[in-house]
């Protein structure tokens, strides 16, 4: 297979998403989609306004409350009065939505199980030591470890 470095490590990526996926869909959350997450890291240990979100996804105002409005139907994001000033509306996970990130969680965790059964713990280890290497050579590790990994354009 002769494909560069970034395009492998996207595509390994997005086999492991849909693995992620499937276990979702399984669990009756197979209206999510791979984009969600990108808002839902915002959400997992905060309730930033929709400007606030915007600003971290590197998105318009208008693009964050479209995709809240999409999750506040879905039944995994709601929007509260902030209680320290009404006026302000924040946003954060449902107990659907934190449902959702715990089955998520769970589902990874029992991919690398399976990685490291199928291709051997240290192979598995030297894979993953090489892939954040990468990403902190590009620069990539920094958004990763705030949660303010930013949808491509």
């Amino acid at each position: 297979m002769e494909l560069d470095t970034g395009s492998l490590a996207i595509f390994v990526g997005f086999a492991a998403a849909d693995r992620v996926q499937a276990v979702l869909d399984a669990a009756g959350h197979g209206d999510l989609r791979f984009s969600h997450g990108y808002v839902f890291q915002h959400l997992i240990e905060g309730a930033p306004t929709i400007g606030e979100l915007a600003e971290s996804l590197g998105v318009t105002q208008q693009a964050a409350s479209k995709a809240v409005t999409e999750l506040d139907g879905l039944g995994y994001t709601e929007r509260f009065s902030d209680p320290l000033d009404a006026r302000v509306r924040r946003v954060r996970l449902t107990d659907r939505g934190s449902e959702a990130v715990e089955i998520a969680r769970r589902a990874r965790t029992e991919l690398e199980r399976d990685l490291a059964e199928r291709l051997g713990p240290q192979r598995l280890a030297a894979a993953r030591t090489a892939l954040e290497e990468l990403l902190d050579e590009l620069g990539g590790a920094d958004a990763v470890r705030r949660r303010n990994v930013r949808p491509p354009r």
